[in-house]
């Protein structure tokens, strides 16, 4: 079937099951939104582990595969072009790249690793589809296989959020092997997650909330339970079933009571394929319950899916629509840069000097839309590294960009950023950097071309004070003439030569030598 340029499909690669939805775009502008063409999930159990998930098994990412293959024939049929996040069993392991490699090359899917932060935040987006609390300050719980996310969020934007490394696979590898439960590893297992969500507890009431809302498997599992002993037939729909911390409890005393996968199956409403992990997600749950103090809980069938969809369509989008999501990550750059440089207003204008430079040699360099917004990022953030020291501040720059989760950004997007900040100064790129050396020949294009774009930048504001105004640029030949605007009562030398003594990695990629001349305002 030919594209469908209306048709979007979102796929989640979670640690116990892959989600696909199929939609298509109605509307425009601020009433943009999509309708679901169709759905498909099914249990990979792609990461195990009783701590780290540091390896996907040979099988796992076979299972991993064969599905996407399926799941892309679904897209495909519908004329859907995929975007595809993976969370924390991907994040987490050392040989992901395997993976995403064989997901490429066998299925043709790109797969992108989101950080957790981010994956709260698109979860965020998902649940506000479903349940309407958009005017509500709410408490968002989302529990996964790997990890649980725990948001704050009003009004579409996030106030506070956490990942944990508190997954219902996860957690049944390391108390519940095969599924077994006894009261001793229920309450080891109780007092490990307490222990764990104790460090948000000061974040939430602070915050405070006005409604808590949970979403994904275990919370279906939950509701689905509690539904089924309350009420005579399920209905259509559990999206917005609510149901109370005390109905929690009772679920987990029916559940710790069975103490293997096949006796807890029989129990009603619990699906047979979750009966090995479903303890230890409930237990999560009810200790969610217990730390933040929720009375009652709203059920949300939308979750990450729906909010890789909603997202998607806004990138695609014109004019910014939907949330606004382009600016979720120049919030958070922002953020981190206020946080972590004591001079934002100097990273601010080297970011604009950059970008300028970036738009005057666009027919030089032919880099993609996505690698400007990269540029801005790693401009703003290249002195971040100052917050642990001054001498190798760009070794620490990278650093501290690498394990900040920054929203609205995913992994790869972070790891680019991370290494053009890293090379604003001192050595160039090269091969015996494993960092750079793992991405492929196009990523490793773009950050030298963006690197090398950043240090003229910042060259040419080497006094601080912004003199420099604007910069130009002209092609002559094999010659590249920057010109460094500037009001005529300053003196642009220290800039000037600055500049041009930066220039060299610039030059070497856009292949010709490169003069940089101090130009007043008057004469342009």
């Amino acid at each position: 079937m030919t594209s469908d340029p209306g048709a979007v499909a979102a796929l989640d690669l979670g640690t116990n099951s892959f989600h696909l939805v199929v939609a298509r775009r109605r509307g425009a502008g601020v009433e943009a939104g999509y309708e679901i063409v169709t759905r498909e999930k099914q249990t990979i159990r792609l990461g195990h582990g009783g701590g780290d998930m540091k390896t996907l098994s040979d099988d796992a990412i076979e299972r991993g595969v064969q599905s996407l293959r399926r799941m892309k024939q679904i897209a495909d049929s519908h004329g859907a072009a995929v975007r595809a996040v993976a969370t924390s069993a991907v994040r987490e392991a050392e040989n992901a790249e395997v993976f995403i490699v064989r997901a490429r090359r066998e299925a043709g899917i790109e797969v992108e690793v989101i950080s957790g932060v981010e994956e709260a935040r698109l979860i965020h987006l998902g649940v506000l589809q479903s349940v309407p609390a958009f005017d509500q300050r709410l408490l968002l719980c989302d529990i996964g296989g790997g990890s649980t996310e725990v948001l704050v969020g009003e009004r579409g934007a996030t106030l506070a959020a956490r990942s944990f490394k508190l997954g219902a696979v996860r957690l049944t590898d390391r108390f519940f092997p095969g599924g077994m439960c006894t009261p001793r590893a229920v309450a080891a297992c109780r007092s490990y997650v307490r222990s764990i969500l104790a460090g948000f507890e000061r974040d939430v009431a602070q915050h405070g909330f006005e409604v808590a809302i949970a979403s994904s498997g275990t919370a279906e599992t939950v509701a689905t339970m509690v539904a089924t002993s309350r009420l005579r037939t399920l209905p259509q729909t559990l999206n917005r079933f609510e149901f109370s911390r005390a109905d929690v409890e009772r679920v987990v005393h029916d559940l710790v009571a069975k103490r293997t996968p096949d006796a807890r199956a029989t129990l009603p409403g619990l699906e047979a394929g979750r009966a090995d992990i479903v303890v230890a997600g409930a237990l999560v749950l009810q200790c969610v319950a217990e730390a933040f103090d929720v009375a009652t809980f709203t059920f949300s069938e939308g979750a990450l899916r729906e909010g890789v969809l909603l997202d998607t369509i806004a990138r695609n989008a014109d004019h910014g629509e939907l949330h606004h999501l382009r600016d979720v990550a120049e919030q958070s750059v922002r953020a981190l840069a206020e946080r972590c440089d004591d001079d934002v207003a100097h990273s601010a204008h080297v970011a604009d000097l950059a970008l300028q430079l970036f738009d005057a040699t666009a027919s030089m360099h032919r880099l993609p839309a996505a690698a400007r917004r990269h540029l801005a990022a790693a401009a703003m953030l290249a002195n971040v590294g100052l917050v642990v020291a001054h001498s190798k501040h760009h070794l620490h720059s990278y650093y501290v960009i690498r394990h900040s989760e920054l929203a609205g950004l995913t992994d790869h997007e972070i790891e680019l950023i991370a290494l053009i900040a890293r090379y604003h100064r001192k050595s160039a790129p090269k091969p015996s950097h494993p960092e750079f050396q793992a991405l492929d020949p196009e990523a490793k294009h773009v950050v030298r071309v963006l690197a090398g774009i950043l240090r003229v930048a910042i060259g040419l504001d080497r006094s601080h004070d912004g003199r420099v105004r604007a910069v130009r640029a002209h092609r002559q030949a094999k010659r590249l003439l920057i010109d460094a605007v500037h009001r005529p009562d300053v003196d642009v030398g220290l800039e000037v030569y600055t500049a041009h003594e930066r220039s060299g990695l610039l030059a070497q990629v856009l292949s010709c030598h490169i003069d940089v001349v101090g130009v007043p305002d008057a004469a342009i």
